[in-house]
Protein backbone atom coordinates (compact mmCIF):
# COMPACT_ATOMS: atom_id res chain seq x y z
CA UNK A 1 0.00 0.00 0.00
CA UNK A 2 1.52 3.41 -0.77
CA UNK A 3 1.85 5.73 1.82
CA UNK A 4 0.61 9.43 1.81
CA UNK A 5 3.69 11.83 1.29
CA UNK A 6 3.64 13.23 5.05
CA UNK A 7 3.45 17.69 5.02
CA UNK A 8 7.33 19.34 5.09
CA UNK A 9 8.95 20.08 8.15
CA UNK A 10 10.96 22.71 7.93
CA UNK A 11 14.50 21.38 8.33
CA UNK A 12 18.09 23.44 8.99
CA UNK A 13 19.77 23.80 5.94
CA UNK A 14 23.12 21.22 5.12
CA UNK A 15 26.53 22.56 6.33
CA UNK A 16 27.79 25.47 4.55
CA UNK A 17 24.71 26.39 3.01
CA UNK A 18 23.40 30.11 4.07
CA UNK A 19 20.44 30.07 6.56
CA UNK A 20 17.43 32.12 4.70
CA UNK A 21 15.87 34.51 6.83
CA UNK A 22 13.27 32.80 9.32
CA UNK A 23 10.14 33.98 8.10
CA UNK A 24 8.62 36.40 10.91
CA UNK A 25 4.57 36.33 12.33
CA UNK A 26 2.29 38.76 11.32
CA UNK A 27 3.17 41.91 12.91
CA UNK A 28 -0.42 42.77 15.22
CA UNK A 29 -2.97 44.06 13.43
CA UNK A 30 -4.96 45.89 16.15
CA UNK A 31 -4.80 45.74 20.09
CA UNK A 32 -4.48 42.85 21.69
CA UNK A 33 -7.21 41.45 24.31
CA UNK A 34 -6.29 42.11 27.77
CA UNK A 35 -6.83 38.83 29.29
CA UNK A 36 -5.51 38.46 32.63
CA UNK A 37 -4.00 34.75 33.84
CA UNK A 38 -6.13 33.72 37.18
CA UNK A 39 -2.86 32.08 38.17
CA UNK A 40 -0.59 34.39 37.95
CA UNK A 41 -2.46 37.60 37.76
CA UNK A 42 -0.25 38.48 34.65
CA UNK A 43 -1.43 38.97 30.56
CA UNK A 44 -1.45 35.68 29.63
CA UNK A 45 -0.30 33.64 25.90
CA UNK A 46 -4.06 33.33 24.93
CA UNK A 47 -5.13 37.25 25.25
CA UNK A 48 -2.65 38.07 21.98
CA UNK A 49 -5.05 36.42 19.88
CA UNK A 50 -4.75 38.91 16.35
CA UNK A 51 -1.12 37.91 15.68
CA UNK A 52 -1.75 34.19 15.08
CA UNK A 53 -3.25 32.82 11.63
CA UNK A 54 -6.83 30.77 11.94
CA UNK A 55 -6.84 27.09 11.64
CA UNK A 56 -8.33 25.61 8.20
CA UNK A 57 -12.06 25.37 8.31
CA UNK A 58 -13.91 22.86 10.47
CA UNK A 59 -10.55 22.68 12.86
CA UNK A 60 -10.77 24.16 16.47
CA UNK A 61 -8.38 26.40 18.02
CA UNK A 62 -5.95 25.08 20.30
CA UNK A 63 -7.45 27.16 23.11
CA UNK A 64 -10.99 25.17 22.05
CA UNK A 65 -9.25 21.74 22.25
CA UNK A 66 -7.85 22.78 26.06
CA UNK A 67 -10.80 24.20 27.03
CA UNK A 68 -12.64 21.01 26.23
CA UNK A 69 -9.70 18.93 27.81
CA UNK A 70 -10.02 20.76 31.01
CA UNK A 71 -13.80 20.82 31.29
CA UNK A 72 -13.95 16.75 31.02
CA UNK A 73 -10.94 16.00 33.02
CA UNK A 74 -8.63 15.14 31.33
CA UNK A 75 -4.63 15.46 31.68
CA UNK A 76 -3.54 15.60 28.71
CA UNK A 77 -4.09 16.82 24.69
CA UNK A 78 -2.33 14.57 21.93
CA UNK A 79 -2.33 16.18 18.70
CA UNK A 80 -0.62 16.15 15.65
CA UNK A 81 -0.27 16.44 11.76
CA UNK A 82 -2.35 13.33 9.87
CA UNK A 83 -3.98 12.40 13.61
CA UNK A 84 -7.10 13.29 15.30
CA UNK A 85 -6.92 15.27 18.04
CA UNK A 86 -6.78 12.84 21.39
CA UNK A 87 -7.63 12.97 25.09
CA UNK A 88 -6.32 11.02 27.73
CA UNK A 89 -9.09 10.65 30.21
CA UNK A 90 -8.04 8.64 34.06
CA UNK A 91 -5.43 6.97 31.73
CA UNK A 92 -7.28 6.20 28.79
CA UNK A 93 -6.92 7.94 25.40
CA UNK A 94 -9.92 9.16 23.31
CA UNK A 95 -10.70 10.48 20.02
CA UNK A 96 -12.48 13.89 19.64
CA UNK A 97 -14.64 14.48 16.49
CA UNK A 98 -12.70 17.08 15.31
CA UNK A 99 -10.65 16.39 11.65
CA UNK A 100 -7.30 14.85 11.51
CA UNK A 101 -5.25 18.16 11.76
CA UNK A 102 -2.95 19.62 9.05
CA UNK A 103 0.23 21.33 8.54
CA UNK A 104 -1.72 24.52 8.38
CA UNK A 105 -3.88 24.36 11.46
CA UNK A 106 -1.02 22.63 13.51
CA UNK A 107 1.58 25.86 12.91
CA UNK A 108 -1.68 27.93 13.93
CA UNK A 109 -1.58 25.95 16.80
CA UNK A 110 2.15 26.95 17.61
CA UNK A 111 1.50 30.36 17.28
CA UNK A 112 -1.28 29.92 19.95
CA UNK A 113 1.45 29.12 22.54
CA UNK A 114 4.97 29.67 21.10
CA UNK A 115 6.55 33.19 20.53
CA UNK A 116 8.30 33.35 17.17
CA UNK A 117 12.06 32.18 18.49
CA UNK A 118 10.31 29.04 19.87
CA UNK A 119 8.81 28.01 16.93
CA UNK A 120 12.05 28.53 15.14
CA UNK A 121 13.92 26.73 17.76
CA UNK A 122 11.61 23.98 16.83
CA UNK A 123 12.17 23.93 13.58
CA UNK A 124 15.85 23.89 14.06
CA UNK A 125 16.23 21.08 16.62
CA UNK A 126 12.69 19.13 15.95
CA UNK A 127 11.93 18.79 19.36
CA UNK A 128 10.80 21.63 22.36
CA UNK A 129 9.68 21.72 25.91
CA UNK A 130 8.41 24.31 27.70
CA UNK A 131 5.23 25.60 29.14
CA UNK A 132 2.33 28.06 28.59
CA UNK A 133 -0.56 30.30 30.51
CA UNK A 134 -3.30 30.12 28.84
CA UNK A 135 -5.47 31.73 31.79
CA UNK A 136 -8.31 28.85 32.62
CA UNK A 137 -4.89 26.40 32.90
CA UNK A 138 -1.29 26.05 32.68
CA UNK A 139 0.14 23.55 30.14
CA UNK A 140 3.23 22.36 29.90
CA UNK A 141 3.93 21.55 26.62
CA UNK A 142 6.12 18.76 24.76
CA UNK A 143 6.90 19.20 20.60
CA UNK A 144 8.36 16.97 18.72
CA UNK A 145 8.85 15.69 14.81
CA UNK A 146 7.33 11.82 13.70
CA UNK A 147 7.03 9.73 10.69
CA UNK A 148 3.52 11.23 9.90
CA UNK A 149 4.88 14.99 10.97
CA UNK A 150 5.34 17.29 13.85
CA UNK A 151 3.08 16.67 16.85
CA UNK A 152 2.59 18.17 20.56
CA UNK A 153 1.36 16.24 24.03
CA UNK A 154 0.10 19.08 26.47
CA UNK A 155 0.10 18.20 30.11
CA UNK A 156 -2.74 20.32 31.99
CA UNK A 157 -1.61 21.58 35.12
CA UNK A 158 -4.96 23.15 37.50
CA UNK A 159 -5.32 26.33 37.99
CA UNK A 160 -6.62 25.51 41.59
CA UNK A 161 -4.05 23.25 43.61
CA UNK A 162 -5.36 20.80 45.58
CA UNK A 163 -4.76 19.89 48.93
CA UNK A 164 -3.70 17.18 50.94
CA UNK A 165 -7.31 16.68 52.46
CA UNK A 166 -8.52 17.08 48.62
CA UNK A 167 -6.16 14.43 47.73
CA UNK A 168 -7.10 12.36 50.44
CA UNK A 169 -3.21 11.20 51.48
CA UNK A 170 -2.22 10.38 54.58
CA UNK A 171 -1.40 12.08 57.26
CA UNK A 172 2.59 11.38 57.39
CA UNK A 173 2.13 14.09 54.71
CA UNK A 174 1.86 16.81 56.87
CA UNK A 175 4.35 15.02 59.33
CA UNK A 176 6.87 15.21 56.91
CA UNK A 177 6.45 18.88 55.72
CA UNK A 178 7.18 19.78 59.42
CA UNK A 179 11.13 18.93 58.81
CA UNK A 180 13.45 21.82 58.83
CA UNK A 181 16.21 20.30 57.01
CA UNK A 182 17.15 17.34 55.11
CA UNK A 183 16.15 15.56 51.77
CA UNK A 184 12.54 14.75 51.19
CA UNK A 185 11.94 12.89 47.79
CA UNK A 186 8.83 11.81 45.52
CA UNK A 187 9.03 9.82 43.03
CA UNK A 188 7.25 7.74 40.33
CA UNK A 189 6.58 7.61 36.56
CA UNK A 190 5.58 10.57 34.76
CA UNK A 191 1.69 10.89 34.83
CA UNK A 192 1.94 9.30 38.45
CA UNK A 193 0.76 12.49 39.88
CA UNK A 194 3.95 13.37 41.54
CA UNK A 195 3.91 17.29 40.44
CA UNK A 196 0.82 17.50 42.37
CA UNK A 197 1.54 16.11 46.08
CA UNK A 198 4.38 17.86 45.95
CA UNK A 199 2.31 20.83 44.94
CA UNK A 200 0.26 20.05 47.86
CA UNK A 201 2.69 20.07 49.89
CA UNK A 202 3.88 22.93 49.30
CA UNK A 203 0.63 24.43 49.41
CA UNK A 204 0.31 23.10 53.07
CA UNK A 205 4.01 24.92 53.90
CA UNK A 206 2.52 28.08 52.55
CA UNK A 207 -0.51 28.09 54.74
CA UNK A 208 1.19 26.90 58.09
CA UNK A 209 4.83 28.06 57.77
CA UNK A 210 7.01 31.44 57.23
CA UNK A 211 9.64 30.10 54.35
CA UNK A 212 11.74 31.05 51.81
CA UNK A 213 10.53 28.82 49.19
CA UNK A 214 12.89 28.70 45.97
CA UNK A 215 11.51 26.34 42.92
CA UNK A 216 13.99 25.24 40.25
CA UNK A 217 11.94 23.28 37.62
CA UNK A 218 11.76 22.34 33.89
CA UNK A 219 8.98 23.87 33.21
CA UNK A 220 7.35 25.70 36.29
CA UNK A 221 4.44 23.47 36.75
CA UNK A 222 1.53 24.79 39.56
CA UNK A 223 2.24 28.27 40.56
CA UNK A 224 2.10 29.17 43.90
CA UNK A 225 1.02 32.90 45.17
CA UNK A 226 2.98 33.72 48.21
CA UNK A 227 0.81 33.70 51.58
CA UNK A 228 3.13 32.81 54.86
CA UNK A 229 5.70 31.66 52.36
CA UNK A 230 7.87 33.98 50.15
CA UNK A 231 7.96 32.02 47.06
CA UNK A 232 10.01 32.40 43.85
CA UNK A 233 9.54 29.98 41.23
CA UNK A 234 12.99 29.67 38.08
CA UNK A 235 12.38 27.50 35.25
CA UNK A 236 15.70 25.84 34.01
CA UNK A 237 15.83 27.56 30.37
CA UNK A 238 14.63 30.96 31.17
CA UNK A 239 15.56 31.94 34.12
CA UNK A 240 18.49 29.72 34.45
CA UNK A 241 20.52 27.74 32.26
CA UNK A 242 20.95 24.29 34.19
CA UNK A 243 19.71 22.67 37.78
CA UNK A 244 22.64 22.16 39.13
CA UNK A 245 23.63 26.72 38.58
CA UNK A 246 20.51 28.03 40.16
CA UNK A 247 20.45 25.31 43.27
CA UNK A 248 24.03 26.01 43.58
CA UNK A 249 22.80 29.72 43.69
CA UNK A 250 19.96 28.70 46.40
CA UNK A 251 22.23 28.49 48.98
CA UNK A 252 23.35 32.44 48.94
CA UNK A 253 19.90 32.99 48.18
CA UNK A 254 18.35 32.63 52.23
CA UNK A 255 16.11 29.85 51.64
CA UNK A 256 14.54 27.70 54.33
CA UNK A 257 13.35 25.34 51.32
CA UNK A 258 14.57 24.12 47.68
CA UNK A 259 12.44 22.42 45.17
CA UNK A 260 14.34 20.74 42.38
CA UNK A 261 11.76 19.70 39.93
CA UNK A 262 13.80 17.06 38.96
CA UNK A 263 17.37 15.32 40.09
CA UNK A 264 18.56 13.67 37.14
CA UNK A 265 22.74 13.68 37.28
CA UNK A 266 25.39 13.15 39.74
CA UNK A 267 25.93 17.15 40.17
CA UNK A 268 22.18 18.01 40.99
CA UNK A 269 21.97 15.17 43.54
CA UNK A 270 24.94 16.10 45.01
CA UNK A 271 24.52 19.92 45.64
CA UNK A 272 21.14 18.78 46.79
CA UNK A 273 22.61 16.45 49.97
CA UNK A 274 25.11 19.16 50.65
CA UNK A 275 21.74 21.59 50.62
CA UNK A 276 20.36 18.86 52.93
CA UNK A 277 23.11 18.87 55.52
CA UNK A 278 23.43 22.32 55.57
CA UNK A 279 20.55 23.30 57.21
CA UNK A 280 18.02 23.17 54.05
CA UNK A 281 14.63 21.18 53.52
CA UNK A 282 15.11 19.96 49.79
CA UNK A 283 12.16 18.24 48.05
CA UNK A 284 13.18 16.89 45.01
CA UNK A 285 11.81 13.89 42.28
CA UNK A 286 12.98 11.13 40.66
CA UNK A 287 11.42 8.96 38.02
CA UNK A 288 11.95 5.76 40.39
CA UNK A 289 8.97 2.96 41.46
CA UNK A 290 9.30 2.38 45.08
CA UNK A 291 11.67 3.41 48.16
CA UNK A 292 14.01 1.24 47.57
CA UNK A 293 14.52 1.53 43.56
CA UNK A 294 14.81 5.55 44.57
CA UNK A 295 18.12 4.37 46.61
CA UNK A 296 19.75 2.23 44.42
CA UNK A 297 19.06 4.98 41.24
CA UNK A 298 20.86 7.32 43.70
CA UNK A 299 23.85 5.03 44.58
CA UNK A 300 23.85 3.97 40.82
CA UNK A 301 24.46 8.11 39.91
CA UNK A 302 28.04 7.74 41.47
CA UNK A 303 30.90 5.22 41.35
CA UNK A 304 31.80 2.56 42.82
CA UNK A 305 34.31 4.01 45.46
CA UNK A 306 32.08 6.84 46.55
CA UNK A 307 29.34 4.84 47.15
CA UNK A 308 29.82 3.89 50.78
CA UNK A 309 30.20 7.94 51.36
CA UNK A 310 27.03 8.48 49.35
CA UNK A 311 25.44 6.08 51.39
CA UNK A 312 26.15 7.75 55.05
CA UNK A 313 25.22 11.13 53.37
CA UNK A 314 21.90 9.52 52.50
CA UNK A 315 21.56 8.02 56.21
CA UNK A 316 22.22 11.45 57.87
CA UNK A 317 20.35 14.04 55.13
CA UNK A 318 17.25 11.87 54.13
CA UNK A 319 13.99 12.76 55.59
CA UNK A 320 11.41 10.30 53.61
CA UNK A 321 11.04 8.53 50.27
CA UNK A 322 7.61 8.72 48.82
CA UNK A 323 7.29 6.30 45.67
CA UNK A 324 3.72 7.27 44.06
CA UNK A 325 1.53 5.30 41.43
CA UNK A 326 -2.19 5.46 40.30
CA UNK A 327 -4.28 3.20 39.87
CA UNK A 328 -8.28 3.11 38.22
CA UNK A 329 -11.08 3.04 40.90
CA UNK A 330 -14.10 1.06 40.49
CA UNK A 331 -16.12 4.93 40.29
CA UNK A 332 -13.74 5.28 37.06
CA UNK A 333 -11.51 7.70 38.71
CA UNK A 334 -8.07 7.08 39.86
CA UNK A 335 -6.22 6.94 43.20
CA UNK A 336 -2.54 6.77 44.65
CA UNK A 337 -1.02 3.91 46.09
CA UNK A 338 2.81 4.33 47.67
CA UNK A 339 5.82 3.15 49.17
CA UNK A 340 6.31 5.33 52.02
CA UNK A 341 10.25 5.80 53.88
CA UNK A 342 10.45 7.43 56.94
CA UNK A 343 14.20 8.01 57.99
CA UNK A 344 14.21 6.71 61.31
CA UNK A 345 17.23 5.37 62.99
CA UNK A 346 17.23 1.78 62.40
CA UNK A 347 16.57 2.75 59.03
CA UNK A 348 19.56 4.96 58.86
CA UNK A 349 21.59 1.78 59.89
CA UNK A 350 19.98 -0.01 56.95
CA UNK A 351 21.24 2.48 54.51
CA UNK A 352 24.57 2.57 55.20
CA UNK A 353 24.93 -1.32 55.27
CA UNK A 354 23.05 -1.43 51.81
CA UNK A 355 20.48 -4.00 54.23
CA UNK A 356 16.97 -3.66 51.44
CA UNK A 357 15.71 -6.19 52.30
CA UNK A 358 15.14 -5.02 55.98
CA UNK A 359 14.14 -1.88 55.23
CA UNK A 360 11.77 -3.37 53.25
CA UNK A 361 10.33 -5.05 56.07
CA UNK A 362 9.80 -2.56 58.28
CA UNK A 363 8.25 -0.48 56.15
CA UNK A 364 5.40 -3.37 56.05
CA UNK A 365 5.13 -3.43 59.83
CA UNK A 366 6.23 -0.37 60.98
CA UNK A 367 2.77 1.70 61.26
CA UNK A 368 2.88 3.71 64.14
CA UNK A 369 6.16 6.39 61.73
CA UNK A 370 3.52 6.34 58.60
CA UNK A 371 5.39 4.22 56.43
CA UNK A 372 3.88 1.35 54.20
CA UNK A 373 4.32 -0.49 51.17
CA UNK A 374 2.94 -0.10 47.64
CA UNK A 375 1.08 -3.59 48.29
CA UNK A 376 -0.22 -2.25 51.90
CA UNK A 377 -1.44 0.97 50.02
CA UNK A 378 -3.33 -1.40 47.43
CA UNK A 379 -4.47 -3.50 49.80
CA UNK A 380 -5.90 -0.52 51.87
CA UNK A 381 -7.81 0.80 48.68
CA UNK A 382 -9.13 -2.82 48.46
CA UNK A 383 -10.57 -3.07 51.71
CA UNK A 384 -12.51 0.17 51.20
CA UNK A 385 -13.95 -1.08 48.18
CA UNK A 386 -12.45 1.40 46.30
CA UNK A 387 -10.41 -0.99 43.80
CA UNK A 388 -11.12 -5.17 42.77
CA UNK A 389 -9.13 -7.29 43.33
CA UNK A 390 -7.97 -7.63 39.93
CA UNK A 391 -6.75 -4.19 39.93
CA UNK A 392 -4.81 -5.38 42.99
CA UNK A 393 -2.80 -8.05 41.11
CA UNK A 394 -2.33 -6.02 38.19
CA UNK A 395 -1.10 -2.51 39.95
CA UNK A 396 1.49 -4.87 42.69
CA UNK A 397 5.23 -4.87 42.16
CA UNK A 398 5.23 -8.42 44.11
CA UNK A 399 1.71 -9.96 42.52
CA UNK A 400 2.91 -13.11 44.59
CA UNK A 401 2.94 -11.26 48.13
CA UNK A 402 -0.17 -9.49 47.29
CA UNK A 403 -1.99 -13.12 46.44
CA UNK A 404 -1.18 -13.94 50.05
CA UNK A 405 -2.27 -10.87 51.38
CA UNK A 406 -5.57 -10.92 49.62
CA UNK A 407 -6.24 -14.26 51.00
CA UNK A 408 -5.49 -13.45 55.09
CA UNK A 409 -1.91 -15.21 55.06
CA UNK A 410 0.17 -11.57 55.46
Amino acid sequence: MTQSPRPPVPRPPAPGIPRPPAPKAPPLSGAAETGVSQITGQPSVATITSRRPSPSPGHPTLKEIVKRANDEGASDVHVGVGELPRLRIRGDISPLEWPETDITTFMSWLREILTDDEIQQFQDHLDFDGAADLGFVRIRISIFDSLSGPSMVLRLIGSTILTLEQLKLPEVFKKVCHYHKGLLLITGPTGSGKSTTLAAMIDYMNKNFTYNIITIEDPVEFVHKSQKCLIKHREVGRHTLKFFNALKGALRQDPDMMLVGEIRDKETMEIALKAASTGHLVAGTLHTNSAIKTLTRILDMFSAEEQQSIKVSISETLVAIIAQLLCKTTDGRRAAFHDILINTDVIKEYIVKGQYEEINQIMLKDTYEGMTTMNKSLYQLYQEGKITEETCLDMSPYSNEMSQMLRGRV
